[in-house]
C-alpha cells in the first residue's frame, strides 16, 4: 500500500511539473516532449495517410514568390513593383509562353499566385499517374533540403517519365539534371495546400546553424 502511495505521489509530482510548473526546466521538458510526439507519432502517421515520407515541408527560400527579392524578379531588375498576377506575368510570362504555357493555363495551376518563404506546404503522394504540368513538385536535388518548384514539362524516355521544374521567381530552370530532368525516384510528393508563416521556426533554426554547413533551398 505504501509503495502504491509513493508511485501516485511521484506521478502527481511529474504531472504538476509538466503542466503546472512555470519553471524554465518545465518549459524545456514540454518542448522536448512535443518534439518527440510530432516527430515519432504525428509526422509518421500523417505521412502514412498522405502517402509520402515528407508530408510537411517548410519553404526556406524566395524561389516561388511573385514579388521582388533584392529588387529582382525572374532575372529582371525593378526599382518598384506592385504585386499582382498580371504584373507577374508581364515580368515572367515570356519564359512560360516559350514552353507552350499560356497565361490562362497558368491561372488554373495550383498555387497560381506562388507562395512565400516561411510558408509550410502539406504534401500528397506523387507518381506518373497524378503529376501534371503546373503542379508543385517536392523532390531531391543536389543539396540537403528538398526543392519545391513548379512542373513545366513532362516527357517519356525509354519507358520512364521525367519532369522539369522551375521556381516561379527564378529566371529559368536550374541547370543540369537537378531540375531539368527529374526522375520519379527523386520525388517526395506534390503540394496539396499551404499554411502561411508556420515555416519560420525552421528558417530561424537553419539560420542559426548555417555556419555549420547547412544548405538552404534555392
Amino acid at each position: 500500500m505504501i509503495d502504491m502511495e509513493k508511485k501516485w505521489k511521484h506521478l502527481r509530482k511529474g504531472w504538476n511539473f509538466f503542466w503546472h510548473d512555470d519553471s524554465l526546466a518545465s518549459w524545456a521538458a514540454n518542448v522536448v516532449i512535443a518534439f518527440l510526439i510530432i516527430k515519432f507519432l504525428l509526422y509518421p502517421l500523417l505521412g502514412l495517410i498522405l502517402g509520402t515520407s515528407f508530408p510537411i515541408v517548410a519553404v526556406i527560400s524566395e524561389s516561388m514568390e511573385h514579388g521582388l527579392h533584392e529588387g529582382r524578379l525572374c532575372g529582371n531588375d525593378y526599382s518598384e513593383f506592385k504585386e499582382s498576377f498580371d504584373n507577374y506575368w508581364d515580368a515572367c510570362g515570356s519564359w512560360y509562353e516559350n514552353q507552350g504555357i499560356t497565361k490562362e493555363q497558368f491561372k488554373r495551376f495550383p498555387f497560381s499566385q506562388g507562395f512565400n518563404k516561411g510558408d509550410v506546404i502539406v504534401l500528397w503522394r506523387a507518381n506518373q499517374n497524378n503529376i501534371e504540368v503546373g503542379d508543385i513538385l517536392i523532390f531531391n536535388g543536389n543539396r540537403a533540403q528538398p526543392i519545391i518548384h513548379r512542373v513545366v514539362n513532362i516527357w517519356e524516355e525509354d519507358g520512364q517519365k521525367y519532369y522539369q521544374t522551375k521556381g516561379d521567381h527564378n529566371s529559368a530552370s536550374g541547370a543540369g539534371v537537378e531540375e531539368e530532368k527529374i526522375s520519379e525516384d527523386r520525388i517526395y510528393g506534390q503540394g496539396l495546400f499551404r499554411v502561411p508563416y508556420f515555416g519560420w521556426v525552421k528558417i530561424l533554426f537553419v539560420d542559426l546553424v548555417r555556419p555549420l554547413g547547412w544548405n538552404i533551398q534555392r
